[in-house]
């Protein structure tokens, strides 16, 4: 039978909870387990599809096509789970599965209440996001300890214990211990109240993972253990670490957080400890690169780092592949012109165009690509970002100067970005993205297809609009080449400049198939390509060294 581990957070919001379950995970699967891993989050949207990205973060997207909440990208990152629609539900989600059975009459008249019928929900979504053959299957619980919100959930997974043997589930704890640095003195007092809290709901914590920017003392530790009723051995330091997120998994191994769960739920592991070495070697890249490069993001959510999370996280992978640090200069797209482009993105080795929606800033977006197309400069556009490539082409090499996308112009004479016959059809039935993953066909000798080293990829979308076939062969015969073709509905993926240092457009998402140690392929051939720019602007600057005639020999 799959084992439980249940990961909740107190005290503040931001504590990092996502992190600390996928890196419970990587260490599980580090000792040849097998594991689910699910996040349940209070807000009643039924999705975060919705939400803006200055709310919520980037939304991320399952195969499948689900979105969901961006730390299920952390869970990809660090793990091999399988994630699907089923690996996020929402308070909106679990109402709307309720609302509709009792439409249709399946509660025979009853009352429906919270408990049973919503708690019950919970745990019928808690049971369908564990894969088959799991040894272990991890929901984090969203929101803080204490907010109305998340009682159902909490309550879900108190009753979701009481009905298995106490040895297949565990409760993990993630706390704050704030440091006063008027007195210089950490306080315990919060994680007392928070685990309060869940007691008070009839929840025992087995192991607290405390966040501090400072070393936890004994005397800490065992003052939290008696006040919190958990072992001294279960309080786990989870200091702030100095360099990578990635060091996290590291810590919490070095703190023993794998024999906790091992002894508590009495798991039977391939190997004792986990084998983190490649993840270490990973880790040491990070801290001691051997070159630098910066590279210029241009978008449209940049006061938000979460919003673009999986784009910055891929240029680290990328940089890692490269024994690189990628150092990212992150520009708001609506302060970019065509008169101060140059002053914008100047000693950039590198452009990249992230998605989004909507108007605001694209004109800001295809200035950055002329500039980075006429100088030669290394260019990588995802999604949005590519059609911005598109437009710029249309516009400054096809002639086409009002060329758009109908997105953002209904009346463009040159819809060059449009719906397609398949969304046309989509958009009357009440569809209008193209979600999931889907294949992509690469062109043979293409930058693409030397990127990938291969002939056929999966990629995740999250679109409406898309390339206008109309105009393929006219940009191609300009240089402009569709290297990537969708077959089922001969679809451009993927633009690419073939007399260009690196200048390719993708409309799908790559960000959300990268790891840390598995760089996705666009993303490592961008970064070579931006460092070897900055390999030769460097060399233009050196003056050549004067010829030094011999020393004169002793006659």
């Amino acid at each position: 039978m799959t084992k439980h581990i249940f990961i909740t957070g107190g005290v503040v919001s931001s504590l990092g909870k996502g992190l600390t379950s996928a890196s419970i995970g990587l260490i599980l699967e580090r000792m040849g387990l097998k594991i689910s891993m699910q996040k349940l989050d209070p807000y009643i949207n039924v999705d975060p599809g919705t939400m803006s990205p200055f709310q919520h973060g980037e939304v991320y997207v399952t195969d499948d096509g689900a979105e969901t909440d961006l730390d299920l990208g952390h869970y990809e990152r660090y793990t091999h789970a399988r994630l699907t629609k089923n690996s996020n539900y929402t308070t909106g989600k679990i109402y709307q599965t309720v609302i509709a059975k009792e439409r249709r009459g399946d509660y025979l008249g009853r009352t429906v209440q919270v408990i049973p019928h919503i708690t019950n929900a919970i745990k019928t979504a808690i049971k369908d996001g564990v894969q088959p053959g799991s040894d272990v299957a991890l929901t984090e619980i969203g929101g803080t300890i204490g907010d109305i919100e998340s009682l159902p959930f909490v309550e879900a997974i108190r009753q979701f214990c009481l009905e298995r043997p106490p040895e297949d589930t565990v409760f993990v704890h993630l706390t704050l211990l704030p440091y006063l640095r008027a007195s210089g003195e950490m306080k315990t007092k919060p994680t007392q109240q928070s685990v309060g809290k869940l007691r008070e709901i009839g929840i025992q914590p087995q192991i607290l993972v405390c966040r501090t920017e400072q070393p936890m003392t004994e005397e800490m530790r065992a003052k939290i253990s008696l006040f919190c009723n958990v072992r001294p051995e279960a309080v786990i330091e989870e200091r702030d670490v100095d360099h990578t997120i990635y060091e996290v998994p590291i810590s919490l191994v070095e703190k023993g957080i794998h024999r906790l769960l091992v002894d508590h739920l009495r798991l039977q592991p391939l190997t004792p400890a986990p084998d983190l070495d490649d993840w270490r070697k990973m880790v040491q890249i990070v801290i001691h690169p051997e070159r630098e490069v910066e590279i210029a993001i241009v978008g449209k959510y940049m006061q938000l780092d979460d919003a673009y999370k999986s784009v910055y996280e891929s240029m680290q992978h990328a940089g890692i592949a490269n024994r690189a640090k990628v150092r990212m200069r992150k520009i708001d797209a609506e302060k970019v012109t065509d008169a101060n482009v140059d002053q914008m993105l100047a000693g950039c080795s590198g452009l990249l165009v992230p998605g989004g929606f909507g108007e605001r800033g694209i004109e800001g977006k295809i200035a950055s690509v002329r500039w980075a197309r006429e100088r030669r400069v290394p260019f990588y556009g995802l999604c949005l970002g590519m059609q911005c490539a598109v437009i710029e082409f249309a516009r400054h090499v096809a002639g086409l100067p009002r060329a758009h996308s109908r997105e953002m112009d209904e009346h463009t004479p040159h819809p060059v970005i449009d719906l397609m016959e398949e969304q046309k059809e989509l958009r009357e039935m009440g569809g209008t993205m193209r979600l999931g993953a889907y294949p992509c066909r690469l062109v043979p000798g293409t930058r693409a297809a030397a990127a990938y080293r291969s002939e056929l990829v999966h990629e995740r979308h999250r679109h409406r609009y898309e390339f206008n076939n109309a105009y393929r062969e006219q940009f191609r015969a300009l240089g402009l080449v569709a290297s990537g073709i969708n077959e089922d509905s001969d679809l451009v993926e993927i633009v690419e400049i073939g007399d260009h240092p690196f200048f390719v457009g993708v409309q799908f998402h790559p960000e959300f198939k990268s790891k840390p140690g598995a760089p996705h392929p666009l993303f490592r051939a961008f970064v070579a390509a931006a460092l070897e720019h900055a390999r030769g602007r460097e060399s233009a600057a050196t003056p050549p060294q004067a010829a030094v005639a011999p020393p004169l020999g002793r006659e």
